[in-house]
């Protein structure tokens, strides 16, 4: 391993800084600018709302299945190659959309962005982190996701005003080009591919696919995989019918805006947060926090009416657990389990979840289509939420054990 000196050679903070920019424009120019066009397409081509929805659905189930291969050769040396290659993807697959005129281009274009996603968003950053700076991972994570948080706060007004000024087709070509010019450069430049082992890439191979043996024989592990999964399918289930389901109470359309407004500055809030003061706090303790905060939000939710204060303070907790589990998402699974074969792992554990956030807008659609209101889709929310909850304190509890056990084992030798 790495000795601590190793993590601080000169150029390391620039490199980490780019990095930083990178994932905000890579999250910027195809995450969030999804929303935005799906109108405009709409209004020009015919499509309806649920086709469209479904390409991004599309996007996301790709990049779930895309994150083990994409995690196994960041941990085989080839994180350079990777992020490159997706950012240069990503551009191209913008360009194709740009073009559609039909579902089957749109379709065949956000397959190619969620192979993208896989190779290019938080997870392989994370994975590249991890293994290149063993010993400042933590820091290095936390300022990649605050830099990040910026993403929506900055381009969804610019990618509207690239919309308004230029049509949706031009606007994408223009994302494309950002993406393009910023993304690609740094991750071709920054980054340095470190050798894998002097034991030779043979080794290293056999290395990781054990650790991903005995992740899987791990109860910790499949705590941790239930507990992702079902927070990031009510996140995104309850992330993308928020305004319907708002529009729907009656709520005003002022408020509405207000309880938005606040969810870019509140991610950044709690990461800044972490980042200054909260560096030090055990990522067990940060995650009881983050999964009982999200259902505790839900429930404010639903007892919120149309009350803007109410409303504004369930999206800052809602939001700001969010924030938080991103950067847990990044530590946690280093903290409890091992850094040896981490892309991998993580890949694994980041498969059903992207999984999951695809799907869950879909069936909260169609709970809400066979009832006639959000209500039961605001109660199956809660519950699923409380789930991911139950998984992290069987995480907690299983580690805990564990911890004993070995204590025991050693004062049994002495």
């Amino acid at each position: 391993m790495a000795s601590p000196a190793s993590d601080r050679k000169p150029g390391e903070n620039t490199a980490t800084w780019a990095l930083a920019v990178a994932q905000l424009v890579a999250w910027g120019t195809v995450y969030y600018a999804f929303s935005l066009f799906v109108v405009p397409m709409e209004f020009e081509l015919g499509w309806s709302r649920a086709s469209t929805d479904a390409a991004l659905s599309l996007g996301l189930l790709v990049s779930g299945l895309a994150a083990y291969p994409v995690g196994r050769w960041i941990d085989h040396g080839h994180g350079r190659v990777v992020l490159t290659a997706g950012s240069l993807l990503a551009s191209v697959m913008l360009v194709l959309w740009s073009q559609a005129g039909s579902l089957v281009t749109l379709f065949a274009a956000w397959v190619g962005l969620g192979i993208a996603m896989a190779a290019t968003l938080y997870d392989p950053v994370f994975a590249i982190l991890t293994r290149n700076y063993p010993h400042s991972f933590r820091t290095k994570i936390t300022l990649v996701t605050l830099v990040a948080g910026f993403a929506s706060t900055v381009f969804i007004p610019l990618t509207q005003g690239l919309i308004d000024y230029q049509g949706w087709r031009h606007a994408l070509l223009s994302l494309s080009v950002i993406n393009c010019c910023v993304c690609l450069p740094i991750h071709l430049t920054a980054l340095r591919d470190r050798a894998t082992t002097t034991l030779g890439k043979g080794t290293v191979k056999a290395e990781n696919d054990e650790s991903v043996r005995r992740a899987l024989r791990t109860p910790v592990f499949w705590g941790l995989a239930v507990c992702f999964t079902a927070y990031y399918a009510t996140f995104a289930a309850l992330t993308f019918h928020l305004v319907p389901l708002m529009v729907e109470r009656h709520v005003a359309q002022p408020v509405i805006l207000a309880t938005m407004a606040v969810i870019g500055p509140a991610q950044v809030f709690v990461r800044t947060l972490w980042f200054t003061v909260g560096r030090n706090v055990s990522p067990k303790i940060v995650g009881l926090t983050v999964t009982s905060a999200f259902p505790a939000s839900v429930v404010i939710l639903l007892v919120a009416g149309t009350s803007p204060a109410a409303l504004i303070l369930f999206a800052l907790i809602y939001v700001g657990a969010n924030g938080m589990m991103t950067i847990l998402r990044g530590t946690i699974v280093q903290n409890i389990l091992w850094t040896e074969g981490y892309g991998a792992v993580s890949g694994l554990l980041s498969m059903p979840s992207n999984i999951a956030k695809g799907i869950a807008p879909i069936s909260a659609a169609a709970i809400w289509t066979m009832t006639g209101n959000y209500l039961p889709v605001e109660w199956a929310v809660l519950g699923v939420s409380l789930v991911s909850a139950c998984a992290f304190m069987f995480v907690v509890r299983s580690t805990a054990d564990a911890s004993r056990k070995v204590a025991a084992r050693e004062r049994s030798t002495l």
